[in-house]
């Protein structure tokens, strides 16, 4: 029992300098946001790629890992309580289609335009889970079970920056092109809640054009998230099988991640009602902050001239993927 504590006692002090970092780098981020207005999630990806050096060497490259790796997991296995199944029934079978379609499209999309642009087909997963699902989390989720390879962290920080650029830009553009098609505040809502990447700045959009627009928004938002589960899933499953690891019990286990199980588990909880309104809005305050944390570790991971390096092909990528939705669901919209 002596040993155990020793042994937990030096971890704690091998991830405690890196850990501290990377809430301090959170804390400046989310002050920023609050004062300025600015993302929080894209200035603590910022600050943190300005202390890169850190994770080169010394005594923080443990707890700059740690923050990366499970404070991440722990905070996509949070999200969950952000889905409930009563905003399927709210909605109405036609329209969760149309939102579903639009995820596995997008994601389709990116992969082939990804591997045409000579990307690869993990660039293309991953960029394009990010603009149909959640953005940032939605990323930070998906390159938790990705096949890692050299270029793993630097396309997480490349599309984590780009989402959320192009979800500040799209919050302030949608919210007049709805107004431009001559949508009622239901559908501009749907539209928003459709496209826009972030959960924050689908908020703000739709609240932005009337509160049936926001409630409709917030809902189509949490319906995109809620495909977060399957989808990882399924990718899991598709690689085990291409790289020939189905069939034994440990594939099998595998084919679910923990930080999955917690997040399924979580959101048929809240289904049930058997998650008390406190209890949620703590579980949604702590995940944004754990998110916010492991960005920022992320970003400490990765060097600024590393990302401008991606080159423009990938940036093309994420602005194809986003005009994709768009009109994916501005077609579905004038169909239904």
């Amino acid at each position: 029992m002596h040993e155990k504590l020793n042994g937990l006692r030096n971890g704690l002090r091998g991830i405690a300098p890196g850990l501290m970092i990377a809430i301090c780098v959170a804390l400046a981020a989310q002050f920023l946001s609050e004062h300025y207005g600015v993302p929080a999630m894209l200035m603590a990806l910022l600050l943190g790629m300005t202390l890169a050096f850190l994770s080169e060497t010394g005594r923080c490259v443990e707890g700059i890992g740690f923050s990366a790796r499970f404070l991440l997991r722990l905070g996509v296995a949070l999200l969950g309580a952000r889905i409930s199944v009563s905003a399927l029934v709210e909605l109405g079978a036609g329209l969760v289609v149309l939102v579903v379609l639009a995820v596995v499209c997008t994601i389709l999309f990116g992969i082939l335009i990804a591997r045409i642009m000579g990307r690869g087909w993990r660039f293309g997963v991953l960029t394009g889970g990010a603009v149909a699902i959640c953005g940032a989390s939605a990323a930070m989720a998906l390159a938790a079970v990705l096949p890692r390879n050299e270029k793993s962290e630097l396309n997480l920080t490349f599309t984590v920056l780009g989402v959320t650029l192009l979800s500040t830009l799209t919050m302030i553009a949608y919210p007049i092109l709805a107004g431009w098609l001559n949508f009622d505040d239901f559908t501009a809502g749907f539209f928003l809640g459709g496209t826009i990447h972030d959960v924050a700045q689908v908020v703000g959009a739709g609240y932005s054009v009337s509160e049936t627009a926001g409630d409709t928004a917030t809902l189509v938002k949490l319906i995109r998230v809620a495909m977060l589960a399957p989808v990882v899933v399924t990718l899991v499953a598709l690689t085990n099988r291409h790289d020939g690891k189905v069939g034994s019990g440990a594939s099998k286990i595998a084919l679910v991640p923990p930080f999955l199980i917690g997040f399924i588990a979580i959101a048929g909880l809240n289904s049930l009602g058997l998650l008390p309104g406190p209890v949620v809005a703590v579980a949604n305050d702590l995940s944004r902050w754990l998110l916010l944390i492991a960005i920022a570790a992320v970003g400490m991971k990765t060097s600024l001239k590393t990302v401008l390096e991606i080159g423009p092909q990938a940036i093309m990528l994420l602005v194809l993927e986003t005009a994709f939705i768009a009109c994916f669901v501005v077609m579905g919209l004038y169909l239904l």
